[in-house]
């Protein structure tokens, strides 16, 4: 089983990051998303709850 990782802080997740997991979708068995805070970008719009619900929202992106 292959596993990738795509850290970001998606803040807002948007149409180019739900492409690049689709893309790896077809590469990897599984594809983690991972949202956190990047201290060089500054305030976040979101905060990590809402990028998370965000995130789960989008039409490609599984929470299980």
């Amino acid at each position: 089983m292959t596993i990738a990782l795509y850290p970001g802080s998606f803040d807002p997740i948007h149409n180019g990051h739900v492409e690049i997991v689709e893309t790896s979708s077809r590469l990897f068995d599984n594809v983690v998303v991972a949202a956190m805070r990047n201290p060089q970008k500054g305030e976040p719009l979101f905060t990590l709850d809402e990028r998370e619900d965000l995130i789960a929202q989008s039409s490609v992106i599984s929470t299980t």
